[in-house]
């Protein structure tokens, strides 16, 4: 047996996503991790051993801009490129391979930690190291950091050093929350595991183990779905636990959903129901996927008020969109459906203070484990969110260790150089507005070969019939005064329109009814109706316009997506109107559903006058996501124009070392690393694929830096050595498949940043 001491800045316990993230966010601010995880592989419940596909805050599609950036969104486009088919094991390489390329990062897999060394008060603790077993290699391992983060999900590490905590469910009256029971109770969310069934191309028999359960002996054939192609993640509702200690009865909770997928399976193959002669198990999971256990107490508790409210929190540092998602305490047994969902009508915002623990100094947690109430924890506990919390916790330790300081001394002292370092990573952080004074681009000129001036799609390639209302969500920049739509209609009609604001920047949902419009339309095919719609919001910002029912109109969808367009199908139906889920029809981001039409088929319009919420300008004004505009700079297309420049110039020539590029990569776009759904393209096509980086300097161009076949985000390129540049300028000269050139952002840095 070796006995080993590891000394880092920081030290990550948990290999899940929110570890991960945690971890990489750290090492790029320059320090030094270890990243323990106790199993073989990192990704925790998305890993190859458990397979839970990584949602977050698109709902599968429900919020619109929502996907993640920042880390995660590294994780979703890149396992988009390398992993279309969704093999759980690709995805497991992706997460290592992206721990790896971090120099910082020491990786120790197969290690469990089980000791905590802390000293102090009950109310003011402090962690002095953290003790693990790696398994195979009989290495005791002693790790000694300044900052810990319990990334563990069940939260040991905090639960050992003595931080407060909560389990199960809090008294309504606690928070005021209309979902939480009147008397608080220990109850939890359930365990799962999964299958993957498969068509063996031949007849195969299946003869169930002793163990497996009759499942027609209980109300799982009459409450559940169950098909014979389905496995995977469609099997979520396989839960139970959820009135057991999830952690000290987790072998009994493996044995009895054990029991249930193999009685599942004896239904499917032998009960005759099916058409399931050739298909076989292909896997069976071992390790249950835990929902729920503890949440550690911090200097605020989230809860489900402040999710409704949008509540925009002055320490936000990530954001979140899945439904409150909650489970009866029966599980796969409730006579209820299998989960309740209550939405908000856009993304909601997470506090920094809710990733620290209250009494202990140098404790940070990310993942499920964060300082909610369990109804707030409801949304929180889907691994996306829990990755970009994991990036905002990790980039708060960093700060603490540079600063010699605790989580809450950054809370205190630092909240804005935290705030700002998220952004310059393009961390998930809405509705805040960059601004590094050590951004040269802040202090250019900005000026562009060209930017996209008509909003419009006009060629169709099939009819939509307006059976219910459609809705076109579009940017109004500076106004908009009509709407042209391309349609047919079967004999002499009045179509009519509505312009409804969103409300809040975050949202894109019809919330206060602006103008109403309606046109004359005679009979006939493929003819444009204009509709006078007459608004001037006085700032840009985001029109939704409801084209009402009318039996005899069809509208046309275009052959093309629209950066910043997106169309909606009204439905009075719920998502999901069928057992096992269960969602309120009123909610306005389920009434209004891109599903049916699908993200990036906009119907065919023409919108006038000419816009403004593509110009350069937008490239340079501190905002990375889509907040009431879409905030981006869109070049002309590159078919007519052969090359799009984006170019910065000072008065005088400034020192650049660095120059950071955010491309548009369609945060609209819902992207999963599993099983979900597939989406057409490896790469984005909004995506810049060559381009070149140039300065002026001395009189003449120089080319910095040549880029071919880019399919990322965000690329920061360091220079090999300083130059005296009186402009930059990045020249596009293909994209991924989208028309123009789409820059969310230009950053550019010189040798020494101002104090």
């Amino acid at each position: 047996m070796k006995h080993e001491t590891v000394q880092t800045d920081i030290a990550v316990i948990g290999g899940g996503l929110a570890g991960i993230n945690a971890a990489i966010a750290a090492a790029r601010l320059g320090r030094t991790v270890a990243l323990v995880q106790n199993r073989p592989v990192l990704g925790g419940n998305s890993s190859s051993e458990v397979r839970v596909w990584v949602c977050g805050a698109t709902g599968h599609g429900t919020h619109r801009y929502a996907r993640e950036t920042g880390i995660m969104g590294e994780l979703f486009v890149e396992n988009q490129y390398r992993n279309p088919e969704g093999n759980p094991y690709f995805w497991d390489l992706v997460l290592l391979e992206a721990v790896r390329a971090e120099n910082n990062i020491r990786l120790f897999l197969n290690t469990d930690v089980h000791e905590v060394e802390a000293e102090g008060s009950e109310e003011d603790r402090r962690i002095l190291s953290v003790t693990g077993w790696m398994m195979g290699s009989e290495r005791r391992l002693r790790f000694e950091s300044a900052m810990f983060l319990d990334c563990t999900g069940d939260g040991l590490v905090g639960f050992l050093a003595g931080a407060k905590y909560r389990l199960g469910r809090e008294a309504r009256h606690e928070y005021n929350e209309e979902w939480a029971p009147e008397i608080p109770d220990e109850i939890t969310l359930g365990s799962t595991i999964l299958f993957y069934s498969k068509d063996a191309g031949q007849p195969v028999k299946y003869v169930p183990p002793s163990f497996a359960k009759d499942i027609t002996q209980t109300s799982i054939p009459i409450r559940r779905v169950i098909r014979s192609g389905d496995s995977g993640c469609h099997y979520w509702w396989i839960e139970w636990g959820g009135e057991l200690d999830t952690v000290h009865e987790n072998e009994r909770i493996r044995d009895e959903l054990w029991s249930v997928i193999y009685g599942i399976w004896d239904y499917i193959k032998n009960s005759g129901q099916f058409e399931a002669e050739n298909m076989t198990l292909e896997w069976v999971g071992s390790l249950p996927g835990k929902r729920e256990y503890r949440r550690f107490v911090g200097d605020y508790v989230l809860n489900q008020n402040d999710i409704l409210a949008q509540r925009e929190f002055e320490d936000r540092v990530a954001f979140g969109g899945w439904s409150i998602d909650l489970h009866p305490p029966q599980g796969m047994y409730a006579q209820e459906s299998g989960s309740k969902h209550l939405y908000t009508d856009g993304i909601y915002h997470i506090p920094f203070r809710s990733l620290y623990s209250a009494n202990v100094s140098n404790l940070l947690f990310a993942g499920r484990n964060i300082s909610a109430s369990h109804v707030a924890f409801g949304t929180t506990r889907v691994m996306a969110t829990c990755a970009v919390i994991g990036e905002a916790a990790g980039t708060g330790a960093a700060l603490a260790v540079q600063h010699g300081t605790t989580p809450h001394g950054v809370y205190e002292e630092h909240l804005a150089a935290l705030q700002q370092t998220l952004l310059r990573q393009d961390a998930s952080v809405i509705g805040l507005r960059s601004d590094d004074r050590a951004d040269l681009a802040h202090r250019a000129a900005v000026s562009a070969s060209g930017h996209l001036r008509s909003l419009a799609l006009e060629t169709p390639t099939e009819r939509y019939p307006l059976k219910t209302d459609a809705g076109l969500l579009l940017p109004v920049s500076p106004r908009l005064t009509e709407l042209e739509l391309l349609a047919d209609a079967a004999e002499d009609t009045v179509l009519e329109a509505e312009v409804w604001s969103t409300g809040r920047p975050e949202n894109f949902v019809p919330h206060t009814l602006e103008v109403r419009g309606s046109a004359k339309v005679a009979a006939g095919e493929r003819q444009w109706i204009r509709v006078a719609l007459e608004w001037s919001p006085g700032e840009a910002q985001n029109a939704f316009v409801i084209v009402k029912a009318n039996p005899h109109v069809s509208l046309y969808l275009a052959g093309e997506p629209q950066t910043g367009v997106i169309a909606f199908h009204r439905s009075a139906a719920p998502v999901s109107a069928q057992n096992p889920e269960n969602y309120r029809s009123d909610q306005p981001v389920v009434e209004w559903t891109m599903r049916e039409l699908g993200a990036r088929r906009p119907f065919c319009f023409r919108a006038h006058p000419e816009t403004a919420a593509f110009t350069p300008e937008q490239a340079v004004n501190g905002y990375l996501r889509p907040y009431g505009q879409p905030h981006l700079w869109v070049s002309e297309p590159l078919d007519t124009a052969g090359e799009a420049v984006l170019e910065l110039a000072w008065p005088e020539a400034v020192q650049v070392i660095e120059v950071q590029l955010v491309f548009n990569d369609d945060v609209n776009e819902d992207l999963i690393n599993l099983h979900h759904h597939r989406t057409p393209f490896e790469v984005i096509p909004e995506l810049v694929r060559d381009y070149r980086i140039e300065a002026f300097s001395s009189g003449s161009w120089e080319v910095l830096h040549r880029e071919k076949d880019n399919r990322k985000r965000r690329r920061v390129h360091l220079l090999e050595r300083p130059i005296a540049a009186e402009r930059i300028r990045l020249v596009a000269e293909r994209t991924n498949g989208s028309r123009g050139a789409e820059v969310v952002e230009i950053r550019i840095y010189g040798v020494s940043e101002p104090q």
